[in-house]
């Protein structure tokens, strides 16, 4: 009886142990297909952007297609719960961005909880703004604006590409930091905001370095400061908000994500090679032609990071009573 019983629990043991062992065989071939990388916004942004370098890089290093799909749509969440519900087997990821951080306050109802669904797999890229102003604002530089606003409280208009956007929210955290009452004027659009303020009809915008930095060169919007925490290589004399509001950073960042459950293996490896190719200087080149730099880490650093941003921009939110549109 002792004999059958052991031969029965070590059968039992070794059945157990099939599944384990067959996620582990797949993720070893893993992959055997196309993997698709879900983006939250129309094509030609700079995440879509980003999500194209990387999908190529990855097609070369891992040997299958990588594929970009766009599921533009409220503020990301879309492309989100689409990738939530997908089978968690790794060909299914999310590139997501600074949006996910801020959605999770900014919406009462969410389908998802962004933390708990999703599975962080790498950080890519992380990136400023440029608290730039018409020409004809008078203030050359950012401590000249805040003693302006100062002196003119809800006189000067601050466009965004959205309630809620990043650029607007990098705006409500510079308003509570440097203590100035901004008009936020709410644009469906980076592009519109940006039409905006070239044209006067907004005094100034927290716009992405890539879609300003030539209207800054030609003197047709003036850069008061970037908002990351060191100076940008594309326009170094630019200060940073920080170096007059101290404390203040914000950015932007870009990272990978899987559904939940899917294998420690196949992340592991994904990270390996979203690793690699952020490491090659030519990738490293293009990211900075968009005003970011590389990210690299584990996926434990990404999930860290996540959390951190999560939490930052919930109270920016809450303090200043942002509703979704």
């Amino acid at each position: 009886m002792k004999l059958a019983r052991r031969r029965f629990l070590r059968l039992a043991a070794g059945a157990a142990a099939l599944p384990a062992r067959s996620r582990a065989a797949r993720a070893q071939f893993y992959p055997t297909r196309t993997v698709r990388i879900v983006v939250g916004f129309a094509a030609g942004g700079a995440v879509d952007i980003v999500a194209r370098l990387l999908g190529q890089a990855l097609s070369e290093r891992l040997g299958q297609p990588c594929v970009i799909e766009n599921r533009p749509g409220a503020t990301t969440n879309l492309a989100t719960e689409a990738v939530v519900r997908a089978p968690a087997d790794g060909y299914t990821l999310l590139m997501a961005n600074t949006a996910a951080a801020i959605n999770a306050t900014l919406y009462q109802k969410l389908g998802f909880n962004f933390i708990r669904d999703l599975a962080p797999v790498a950080a890519v890229m992380r990136g400023g703004y440029v608290v730039e102003v018409h020409p004809s604002f008078p203030s050359e530089t950012l401590l000249e604006f805040v003693s302006y606003a100062k002196a003119n409280p809800g006189k000067i208009n601050m466009g965004s590409s959205g309630s809620g956007a990043a650029d607007h929210m990098a705006g409500e955290l510079f308003k509570t930091m440097a203590g100035v009452d901004l008009v936020h004027v709410p644009y469906r659009g980076a592009a519109p905001a940006l039409t905006g303020l070239l044209g006067g009809q907004v005094q100034v915008m927290f716009g992405s370095l890539p879609a300003s930095i030539e209207y800054i060169r030609a003197g047709k919007l003036r850069g008061l400061a970037v908002t990351t925490a060191m100076r940008s290589d594309l326009i170094p004399e630019v200060p940073t908000v920080g170096e007059f509001v101290p404390g203040y950073e914000a950015s932007g960042w870009y990272g990978v994500c899987a559904p939940r459950s899917t294998p420690a293996a196949v992340i592991d490896k994904l990270n390996k090679e979203i690793n690699a190719a952020l490491a090659d200087p030519n990738m490293k080149a293009r990211l900075a032609d968009l005003g970011g730099i590389a990210l690299t880490g584990s996926p434990r650093d990404f999930g860290k990071l996540i959390v951190e941003e999560t939490e930052k921009w919930g109270k920016v939110v809450k303090f200043a009573g942002v509703k979704a549109d």
